[in-house]
């Protein structure tokens, strides 16, 4: 993606980054709480998967932060997408969508899980494949409603699980 004047690149998050990140989530939601849970993913050595924690950074600057960890339906590992997240100034200018985009192809990339579930808005996750995780057979470990848990393959040979969600202690749950 491109603005005029502005470069803006994709990329895997690097040590020096953690605080910037921690400063995005804590801008782009109303609380600490995803800041927080990144912060306790990424200390998490069963849900942390290395190269899957991508950000967008503008003019040297992260504005974006999403994140991929490693969740299990039943006993098979799967993705958890969970936060995304862009600097208010800049949030519905497609930032969030680059992010996203390279980090499921890194996943893609990686090979190791094949599925993904984010429970998120249900007008924009579509975007990136995500349906409804019902129509898998995967359901959340809470009440939410059915089109805002979603769930997509990262390939077309897929197997997918089918079970309840078990989400990384970090998740509180």
């Amino acid at each position: 993606m491109s603005n005029p004047g502005h470069t803006t690149v994709v990329r895997p998050e690097r040590p020096a980054d953690i605080a910037s990140i921690r400063a995005v989530n804590i801008a782009a939601f109303p609380t600490a709480d995803e800041a927080d849970l990144v912060d306790a993913l990424r200390a998490d050595v069963a849900a942390w998967i290395n190269g899957l924690s991508y950000v967008a950074e503008r003019d040297g600057v992260v504005i974006g932060h999403a994140l991929l960890t490693r969740s299990l339906v039943d006993a098979t590992p799967v993705l958890a997408l969970v936060p995304c997240a862009v600097v208010p100034e800049l949030q519905g200018t497609g930032v969030g969508t680059a992010v996203i985009s390279a980090l499921l192809q890194a996943a893609r990339d990686r090979g190791a899980e094949q599925t993904v579930v984010v429970l998120g808005h249900a007008a924009y996750y579509p975007r990136f494949g995500f349906t409804p995780a019902s129509r898998f057979g995967i359901a959340a470990p809470f009440d939410v409603p059915d089109d805002a848990f979603m769930a997509m393959t990262l390939t077309d040979e897929a197997r997918v699980p089918t079970g309840t969600v078990t989400y990384p202690v970090a998740f509180g749950g």
